[in-house]
């Protein structure tokens, strides 16, 4: 369904919550107080969130995104944003000499930490996220050895590991609560004594405006997801309507 083909509109009901989580609120702050503070160009390593109207508005002011610390003049200030990195892109800045702001979220610090000590502890990790995300990236770059990623059930099924007894997994903090509990299920049937995080690792904002998005449903005929192709949490949402009420529209 287009949007040319919505039906009149005659009430508008908001999500709640909606809006930024609590990681990318303070990733966006580190930017502005960096702007305040330090001379201008100021390096961004990525975007610093997902949402082309904030990436913009910092651009006008002299931030400069790269993709990689090789864009970056040596000596420069550069931020790197709240998706993570790796031990390798941490390297390559202080090869560099660079000035580190890091404004990874708190959330994803902690799966980098899990990940670490499962590979220290000898396991296979496997790790539950999209190819080619920031995220994914930073986190399999600290155990790059043992390290296994997964995207559905089919890949857990044709997944081989050293030592089947020998398994940990861990998840990308923002996705789909319910795609992923299949994929642990999945995970759980093929590897019986296979170790879970201590604590969820998807965010808990994610989860919650997940749930909002599920309460909405039962409420709205057509559910908007407002956002950019590029951000991964708008499909996790748009998955989190009941499938048989509500048409997915385009972005």
């Amino acid at each position: 369904m287009g949007l040319k083909q919505l039906p009149k509109l005659r009430r508008v009901v908001l999500a709640a919550p909606r809006g930024f989580c609590a990681g990318v609120v303070r990733a966006i702050d580190i930017v502005e107080q960096a702007l305040q503070l330090l001379p201008t160009p100021i390096y961004v390593r990525k975007e610093i969130v997902h949402n082309r109207f904030v990436v913009e508005q910092f651009r006008k002011r002299g931030v400069i995104f790269v993709n990689e610390l090789d864009e970056v003049p040596d000596g420069a200030t550069v931020i790197f944003s709240a998706h993570g990195v790796s031990p390798a892109v941490r390297e390559m800045a202080r090869r560099k000499n660079l000035r580190v702001i890091d404004a990874t979220c708190p959330l994803v610090t902690k799966v980098h930490l899990e990940a670490i000590r499962f590979a220290k502890e000898g396991y296979s990790i496997i790790l539950i996220g999209h190819a080619g995300h920031e995220e994914v990236e930073g986190t399999m770059g600290e155990a790059p050895h043992c390290t296994y990623l997964v995207q559905s059930v089919d890949d857990v099924e044709r997944l081989e590991v050293p030592d089947p007894n020998r398994v940990a997994y861990l998840t990308q903090t923002t996705l789909s609560v319910d795609d992923t509990a299949e994929i642990v299920a999945a995970l759980k049937r093929k590897f019986p004594n296979i170790v879970a995080p201590r604590t969820d690792d998807i965010c808990y904002a994610t989860q919650n405006r997940q749930n909002a998005v599920k309460l909405l449903a039962k409420q709205v005929d057509v559910i908007l997801v407002i956002g950019f192709a590029k951000q991964f949490q708008q499909p996790a949402f748009a998955g989190s309507r009941p499938r048989p009420r509500l048409p997915r529209l385009p972005h």
